[in-house]
C-alpha cells in the first residue's frame, strides 16, 4: 500500500513538473519571432544594394502591408509576434495535454 502511494505520488510529482506555461510560452516565442524579422529587416535595409532583401520580400504575401523597410519592419513585428504568440500558445496547450493524457486518469 505504501509503495503504491508513494508511485501515485511521484506520478502526480512529475505530471505538474512537466508543465508548460502556455502564455509564458507564447509570450517568448512571439516576442522572439517579431524582434526576429525585426532585426532581420533592419540589417538588411542598413546594408542597403540595390535589391534589398528580395527572400524576406516574400513574407508581404502572408503579412499584408510588409516591405523591407523600417516601416515595413515595425509591421512584420506585430505581425510576426502575434503569429509566435500563437503558435507558442497552441504548442504549451498541446504539450500539457498530452502530458495529461500521458500520466493516465489519476493525475
Amino acid at each position: 500500500m505504501m509503495e503504491e502511494d508513494r508511485r501515485r505520488i511521484e506520478a502526480i510529482f512529475r505530471t505538474r513538473v512537466v508543465r508548460l506555461d502556455a502564455l509564458a510560452t507564447g509570450l517568448t516565442t512571439g516576442l522572439t519571432a517579431g524582434i526576429g524579422l525585426f532585426l532581420a529587416t533592419n540589417w538588411l535595409v542598413l546594408k542597403g544594394g540595390p535589391v534589398v532583401g528580395p527572400h524576406l520580400a516574400l513574407l508581404g504575401e502572408f503579412f499584408v502591408g510588409y516591405r523591407v523597410t523600417f516601416a515595413g519592419s515595425l509591421v512584420g513585428f506585430a505581425y510576426a509576434t502575434v503569429a509566435g504568440f500563437v503558435t507558442g500558445y497552441a504548442v504549451g496547450r498541446l504539450y500539457n495535454r498530452l502530458a495529461a493524457w500521458r500520466a493516465g486518469p489519476d493525475r
